[in-house]
């Protein structure tokens, strides 16, 4: 090494120390050496693609990203929070999920957001972790009418005020079910300037928050009373995989003519996707099937998972498999 080489290599040295070790700003260091602070800058960036500094980050998520990674290169979306679940029991899913939902959503919202809410156990959990945080002009809407009587604590209608109240924010109630007896009941509810209100501010959202149902006696849907079990044997006739607000999905992600549809109060999943920001929380062994075509339907923006959902959903997209 020559003598310029070395004093060059000495002054980056030391300019490394000052900054990794001594902790000092790039204008106290150029004040300190009576160099430039661009020049300052420069010589850092030298210095690590040099190999003078190496950094090395202690990543205990390394495991769940690659997942994260996974998924996002797998169905193209924008991206994918993937939580440890390997020490969860199933009953404890619903609130490390929304746990983890509670963060993410803290740092999507913005002033003056409408903020579209699902129905669905995992959704109440996500409003029950939010702490409070500062944004002006909120307002929360349900996205779908109630599941029945029963699971009330559930409903889009409950979950949006479970929102809005730990944020201190306006929301709107869907005085109406889900699914009414008959077509005819339908369209007149959708006409009732109360309920189209409503509608018509969830189609205004700017975010969206929803779970992800499977299509089986276990679901929301059925354990609400809603749906009869006619219902879900039809259902599953047709292909049915998921059910997204108020649509069914089959396997592909593609939107079933359900002939219940036109019986449902709430958006669609047309609509939801005109809706920028689509937050998907749901997890768990049962709902990978759904999940998935969700995924491959572009429903979805940002997926909350579990990981061993998630290695699943991967296992069963590889192309290899």
């Amino acid at each position: 090494m020559t003598e310029k080489n070395q004093d060059r290599f000495r002054l980056l040295v030391k300019i490394c120390q000052l900054y990794y070790e001594e902790g000092l700003n790039q204008m106290e260091i150029a004040k300190r050496l009576g160099i430039s602070r661009p020049h300052v800058s420069r010589m850092l960036t030298a210095a690590k693609n040099e190999g003078i500094v190496r950094i090395s980050i202690n990543n205990p998520f390394s495991a769940e990203q690659e997942l994260e990674k996974s998924l996002i290169d797998a169905f193209g979306i924008q991206d994918a929070l993937v939580v440890d679940s390997s020490d969860t029991e199933p009953a404890g899913l619903p609130a490390l999920l929304g746990r983890a939902g509670a963060a993410l959503i803290e740092s999507v919202l913005r002033d003056g957001d409408i903020v579209g809410i699902m129905a669905g156990h995992t959704i109440g959990c996500a409003a029950e972790e939010m702490d409070y945080f500062a944004r002006d002009g909120m307002q929360f809407v349900p996205l779908v009418g109630g599941w029945g009587s029963d699971g009330a604590a559930w409903h889009a209608s409950t979950n949006a005020m479970a929102f809005a109240n730990k944020l201190k924010s306006k929301y709107s109630m869907f005085h109406a079910p889900a699914l009414v007896a008959n077509e005819e009941t339908g369209m007149l509810l959708r006409q009732e300037p109360e309920i189209a209100k409503v509608l018509e501010l969830a189609r205004s959202s700017r975010v969206a928050v929803v779970s992800i149902g499977e299509v089986s006696e276990e679901s929301t849907m059925v354990k609400s009373g809603s749906f009869s079990e006619e219902d879900m044997t039809v259902l599953k006739k047709l292909g049915a995989a998921a059910n997204l607000c108020a649509s069914f999905l089959d396997e592909r992600g593609q939107v079933i003519d359900f002939p219940v549809s036109n019986r449902l109060i709430g958006l669609d999943a047309r609509e939801l996707r005109s809706i920028p920001t689509v937050i998907g929380i749901a997890g768990g062994a049962a709902k990978v099937t759904a999940i998935t075509a969700a995924l491959k339907g572009k429903w979805i923006d940002i997926l909350v998972t579990d990981s061993e959902t998630a290695r699943d959903i991967v296992a069963i997209s590889s192309p290899n498999e």
